[in-house]
Protein backbone atom coordinates (compact mmCIF):
# COMPACT_ATOMS: atom_id res chain seq x y z
CA UNK A 1 0.00 0.00 0.00
CA UNK A 2 1.33 3.75 -0.63
CA UNK A 3 1.79 5.93 1.73
CA UNK A 4 1.71 9.62 2.07
CA UNK A 5 5.51 9.70 2.96
CA UNK A 6 5.83 8.81 -0.58
CA UNK A 7 3.11 10.85 -2.03
CA UNK A 8 5.34 13.86 0.01
CA UNK A 9 8.84 12.57 -1.44
CA UNK A 10 6.81 12.35 -4.83
CA UNK A 11 5.79 16.13 -4.75
CA UNK A 12 9.06 17.67 -3.67
CA UNK A 13 10.68 15.99 -6.60
CA UNK A 14 7.70 17.71 -8.79
CA UNK A 15 8.58 20.92 -6.83
CA UNK A 16 12.30 20.72 -7.24
CA UNK A 17 13.20 18.40 -9.94
CA UNK A 18 16.13 17.36 -8.13
CA UNK A 19 16.64 14.52 -5.83
CA UNK A 20 19.15 16.36 -3.52
CA UNK A 21 17.34 19.17 -3.14
CA UNK A 22 13.93 17.31 -3.06
CA UNK A 23 15.49 15.06 0.08
CA UNK A 24 16.74 17.91 1.86
CA UNK A 25 13.37 19.56 1.56
CA UNK A 26 11.86 16.19 3.10
CA UNK A 27 14.53 15.88 5.60
CA UNK A 28 15.66 12.76 4.42
CA UNK A 29 18.63 11.24 2.32
CA UNK A 30 18.57 10.97 -0.99
CA UNK A 31 18.82 7.90 -0.75
CA UNK A 32 16.10 7.05 0.92
CA UNK A 33 13.86 8.95 -0.83
CA UNK A 34 15.11 6.95 -4.61
CA UNK A 35 14.01 3.59 -2.43
CA UNK A 36 10.87 5.38 -2.01
CA UNK A 37 9.82 6.55 -4.97
CA UNK A 38 10.88 3.26 -6.95
CA UNK A 39 8.65 1.20 -4.50
CA UNK A 40 5.87 3.92 -5.21
CA UNK A 41 6.84 3.43 -9.32
CA UNK A 42 6.59 -0.33 -8.82
CA UNK A 43 3.22 -0.48 -6.64
CA UNK A 44 1.64 1.60 -9.14
CA UNK A 45 3.04 -0.47 -12.60
CA UNK A 46 4.29 2.76 -14.17
CA UNK A 47 7.56 5.07 -14.48
CA UNK A 48 6.89 8.23 -12.81
CA UNK A 49 9.76 9.92 -12.53
CA UNK A 50 13.20 10.12 -15.77
CA UNK A 51 16.11 10.60 -14.43
CA UNK A 52 18.92 12.73 -16.00
CA UNK A 53 22.13 13.44 -14.92
CA UNK A 54 21.33 17.12 -13.27
CA UNK A 55 17.85 16.98 -13.12
CA UNK A 56 14.82 15.05 -12.73
CA UNK A 57 11.53 15.18 -15.18
CA UNK A 58 8.38 13.65 -14.26
CA UNK A 59 6.56 11.08 -17.05
CA UNK A 60 3.06 12.35 -18.14
CA UNK A 61 1.65 9.77 -15.77
CA UNK A 62 3.66 10.80 -12.95
CA UNK A 63 2.84 14.65 -13.63
CA UNK A 64 -0.86 13.11 -13.17
CA UNK A 65 0.33 11.18 -10.11
CA UNK A 66 2.09 14.34 -8.66
CA UNK A 67 -0.99 16.14 -9.59
CA UNK A 68 -3.36 13.74 -7.36
CA UNK A 69 -0.83 13.50 -4.47
CA UNK A 70 -0.77 17.20 -3.77
CA UNK A 71 -4.94 16.81 -3.75
CA UNK A 72 -4.55 14.40 -0.73
CA UNK A 73 -1.88 16.47 1.12
CA UNK A 74 -3.81 19.04 1.17
CA UNK A 75 -7.03 17.03 2.50
CA UNK A 76 -4.77 14.98 5.00
CA UNK A 77 -3.20 18.35 6.12
CA UNK A 78 -7.18 19.87 6.39
CA UNK A 79 -8.26 17.13 8.57
CA UNK A 80 -5.56 17.47 10.90
CA UNK A 81 -7.07 20.89 11.16
CA UNK A 82 -10.48 19.98 11.43
CA UNK A 83 -9.37 17.55 14.57
CA UNK A 84 -7.92 20.25 16.19
CA UNK A 85 -10.43 22.99 15.68
CA UNK A 86 -11.90 23.67 19.08
CA UNK A 87 -8.08 23.81 20.73
CA UNK A 88 -6.97 27.11 21.67
CA UNK A 89 -5.40 28.56 19.19
CA UNK A 90 -1.27 28.23 18.83
CA UNK A 91 -0.85 24.81 20.17
CA UNK A 92 1.06 22.14 18.63
CA UNK A 93 2.96 21.86 15.44
CA UNK A 94 2.62 25.42 13.24
CA UNK A 95 4.23 24.55 10.36
CA UNK A 96 4.95 28.64 8.71
CA UNK A 97 6.51 30.59 6.08
CA UNK A 98 7.68 33.37 6.04
CA UNK A 99 9.59 35.56 2.69
CA UNK A 100 12.84 37.25 3.21
CA UNK A 101 11.92 40.25 3.19
CA UNK A 102 10.04 40.38 6.33
CA UNK A 103 11.98 37.16 7.96
CA UNK A 104 14.73 39.01 9.67
CA UNK A 105 13.46 42.30 10.77
CA UNK A 106 10.47 40.69 12.41
CA UNK A 107 10.90 37.65 13.41
CA UNK A 108 13.30 38.62 16.10
CA UNK A 109 10.65 40.64 18.24
CA UNK A 110 7.96 38.03 17.43
CA UNK A 111 9.47 34.89 18.16
CA UNK A 112 9.73 35.85 21.74
CA UNK A 113 6.11 37.34 22.35
CA UNK A 114 4.61 33.93 20.82
CA UNK A 115 7.23 31.80 23.36
CA UNK A 116 5.52 33.76 26.13
CA UNK A 117 2.02 34.06 24.66
CA UNK A 118 2.39 30.31 23.58
CA UNK A 119 4.22 27.99 25.31
CA UNK A 120 2.79 24.90 23.72
CA UNK A 121 3.65 26.04 20.39
CA UNK A 122 5.96 23.71 18.42
CA UNK A 123 7.22 26.28 15.26
CA UNK A 124 8.31 24.94 12.22
CA UNK A 125 10.09 27.89 10.01
CA UNK A 126 10.53 27.94 6.48
CA UNK A 127 12.26 31.39 4.68
CA UNK A 128 11.81 31.50 0.55
CA UNK A 129 10.29 33.56 -1.71
CA UNK A 130 6.22 33.77 -1.83
CA UNK A 131 5.88 31.99 -4.98
CA UNK A 132 7.10 28.64 -3.59
CA UNK A 133 5.54 29.38 0.03
CA UNK A 134 1.94 29.79 -1.64
CA UNK A 135 2.52 26.54 -3.45
CA UNK A 136 3.35 24.66 -0.54
CA UNK A 137 0.60 25.82 1.54
CA UNK A 138 -1.86 24.87 -0.94
CA UNK A 139 -0.40 21.78 -1.15
CA UNK A 140 -0.48 21.24 2.75
CA UNK A 141 3.40 21.61 3.41
CA UNK A 142 2.73 24.62 5.33
CA UNK A 143 -0.09 25.69 7.34
CA UNK A 144 0.59 29.71 7.21
CA UNK A 145 2.54 31.87 5.71
CA UNK A 146 3.12 35.72 6.19
CA UNK A 147 4.27 37.64 3.42
CA UNK A 148 3.05 41.32 1.79
CA UNK A 149 -0.73 41.05 0.17
CA UNK A 150 -2.76 40.34 -1.60
CA UNK A 151 -2.05 36.99 -2.80
CA UNK A 152 -4.36 36.09 -5.64
CA UNK A 153 -5.11 32.43 -4.88
CA UNK A 154 -9.01 31.28 -5.48
CA UNK A 155 -7.55 28.92 -2.48
CA UNK A 156 -6.68 30.72 -0.35
CA UNK A 157 -7.55 33.26 2.98
CA UNK A 158 -5.58 36.03 4.36
CA UNK A 159 -5.82 38.64 6.81
CA UNK A 160 -4.07 41.56 7.01
CA UNK A 161 -1.98 42.40 10.13
CA UNK A 162 -0.33 45.97 9.60
CA UNK A 163 0.95 48.35 6.84
CA UNK A 164 4.55 49.03 6.59
CA UNK A 165 6.02 52.19 4.62
CA UNK A 166 8.35 52.62 2.04
CA UNK A 167 11.37 54.77 2.65
CA UNK A 168 13.56 56.16 0.01
CA UNK A 169 17.45 54.94 0.76
CA UNK A 170 20.29 56.63 -0.41
CA UNK A 171 23.63 57.54 0.12
CA UNK A 172 24.15 60.18 2.93
CA UNK A 173 24.69 63.70 1.27
CA UNK A 174 25.95 66.59 3.06
CA UNK A 175 23.36 69.35 4.28
CA UNK A 176 20.46 67.25 3.99
CA UNK A 177 17.91 68.25 6.64
CA UNK A 178 16.73 64.98 9.15
CA UNK A 179 12.74 65.98 8.56
CA UNK A 180 13.16 66.12 4.76
CA UNK A 181 10.41 64.34 2.07
CA UNK A 182 11.26 63.37 -1.34
CA UNK A 183 8.75 64.29 -4.22
CA UNK A 184 7.80 61.77 -6.59
CA UNK A 185 9.49 63.38 -9.09
CA UNK A 186 12.80 63.85 -7.59
CA UNK A 187 13.39 59.83 -8.72
CA UNK A 188 13.17 60.47 -11.98
CA UNK A 189 16.84 61.17 -12.47
CA UNK A 190 17.90 58.23 -9.86
CA UNK A 191 18.97 54.96 -10.56
CA UNK A 192 16.53 52.63 -8.52
CA UNK A 193 18.23 49.30 -7.38
CA UNK A 194 16.03 46.23 -6.87
CA UNK A 195 16.40 42.51 -5.82
CA UNK A 196 16.05 39.80 -8.65
CA UNK A 197 13.54 38.44 -10.12
CA UNK A 198 11.24 36.18 -7.77
CA UNK A 199 11.34 38.67 -4.66
CA UNK A 200 7.77 40.32 -3.94
CA UNK A 201 9.49 43.28 -3.11
CA UNK A 202 11.10 43.87 -5.89
CA UNK A 203 7.77 43.72 -7.78
CA UNK A 204 6.32 45.81 -5.37
CA UNK A 205 9.27 48.79 -5.44
CA UNK A 206 8.88 48.37 -9.26
CA UNK A 207 4.53 48.97 -8.79
CA UNK A 208 5.23 51.94 -6.42
CA UNK A 209 8.27 53.18 -8.55
CA UNK A 210 6.39 53.27 -11.77
CA UNK A 211 3.57 55.11 -10.61
CA UNK A 212 5.31 57.68 -9.40
CA UNK A 213 7.58 58.40 -12.68
CA UNK A 214 7.88 56.65 -15.98
CA UNK A 215 11.92 58.18 -16.74
CA UNK A 216 13.03 56.17 -13.54
CA UNK A 217 16.61 54.03 -14.69
CA UNK A 218 16.14 50.00 -12.31
CA UNK A 219 19.25 47.59 -12.12
CA UNK A 220 18.56 44.68 -11.38
CA UNK A 221 20.26 41.71 -9.78
CA UNK A 222 20.70 41.81 -5.85
CA UNK A 223 19.91 38.55 -3.86
CA UNK A 224 19.24 40.17 -0.48
CA UNK A 225 18.05 43.71 0.71
CA UNK A 226 21.54 43.89 2.52
CA UNK A 227 23.32 43.92 -0.63
CA UNK A 228 20.90 46.39 -1.98
CA UNK A 229 21.61 48.15 0.98
CA UNK A 230 25.65 48.04 0.42
CA UNK A 231 25.14 49.64 -3.07
CA UNK A 232 23.57 52.19 -1.87
CA UNK A 233 25.46 52.97 0.73
CA UNK A 234 28.49 53.32 -1.70
CA UNK A 235 27.20 55.41 -4.15
CA UNK A 236 25.79 53.25 -6.79
CA UNK A 237 22.13 54.17 -6.67
CA UNK A 238 19.10 54.61 -4.62
CA UNK A 239 16.22 51.79 -3.62
CA UNK A 240 12.51 51.61 -1.74
CA UNK A 241 13.42 50.17 2.52
CA UNK A 242 10.26 48.61 3.47
CA UNK A 243 10.20 50.72 7.24
CA UNK A 244 10.21 47.78 9.79
CA UNK A 245 13.97 47.17 7.94
CA UNK A 246 15.10 50.43 9.18
CA UNK A 247 16.54 49.62 12.24
CA UNK A 248 18.48 47.00 10.91
CA UNK A 249 20.10 47.98 7.46
CA UNK A 250 20.24 51.95 8.59
CA UNK A 251 24.44 53.29 8.32
CA UNK A 252 26.24 56.49 8.66
CA UNK A 253 26.51 56.26 4.64
CA UNK A 254 22.54 55.59 4.00
CA UNK A 255 19.96 58.56 5.02
CA UNK A 256 16.25 57.53 4.50
CA UNK A 257 13.53 59.84 3.42
CA UNK A 258 10.06 59.58 3.67
CA UNK A 259 7.90 60.04 0.47
CA UNK A 260 5.95 62.89 0.79
CA UNK A 261 1.51 62.10 1.09
CA UNK A 262 0.29 60.12 0.05
CA UNK A 263 2.90 57.56 1.53
CA UNK A 264 3.35 54.04 -0.59
CA UNK A 265 2.98 51.38 1.70
CA UNK A 266 2.64 47.34 1.69
CA UNK A 267 0.35 45.19 3.62
CA UNK A 268 1.75 42.45 5.38
CA UNK A 269 -0.98 39.61 5.86
CA UNK A 270 -1.00 35.53 6.76
CA UNK A 271 -2.59 33.68 4.50
CA UNK A 272 -3.67 30.02 5.16
CA UNK A 273 -6.07 27.19 3.05
CA UNK A 274 -9.63 28.05 2.69
CA UNK A 275 -10.41 24.22 3.48
CA UNK A 276 -8.43 24.08 6.66
CA UNK A 277 -9.35 25.45 10.29
CA UNK A 278 -6.38 28.26 11.09
CA UNK A 279 -8.44 31.11 11.12
CA UNK A 280 -7.99 31.50 14.69
CA UNK A 281 -4.35 30.76 14.38
CA UNK A 282 -3.90 33.01 11.82
CA UNK A 283 -5.77 35.99 14.23
CA UNK A 284 -3.72 35.02 17.11
CA UNK A 285 -0.65 35.52 14.82
CA UNK A 286 -1.25 38.41 13.50
CA UNK A 287 -2.21 39.62 16.65
CA UNK A 288 1.73 38.92 17.60
CA UNK A 289 2.86 40.45 14.49
CA UNK A 290 1.36 43.42 14.89
CA UNK A 291 2.84 43.96 18.70
CA UNK A 292 6.00 43.08 17.27
CA UNK A 293 6.04 45.78 14.77
CA UNK A 294 4.79 48.66 17.50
Amino acid sequence: MMTLRQLRYLAAIAETRHFGRAAALCHVTQPALSMQLQELEHMLGCRLVERRRNAVDLTAEGQEVAQRAAAILAAVADLEDYARREKPPLIGVLRLGIIPSIAPYLLPRALPLLHDRFPQLDLRIRETQTAPLVEELIRGDLDLIVAALPIDRPELETLNAFEDRFLVARQTRAGARADARMEPAALASEHLLLLEEGHCLRDQALSVCGALSSNIHMAFGASSLSTVMHLVANGYGITLLPEMAADMERTDRVELIRFTDPEPVRTIGIAWRRSSSRRSDAAALAKVLLDARA
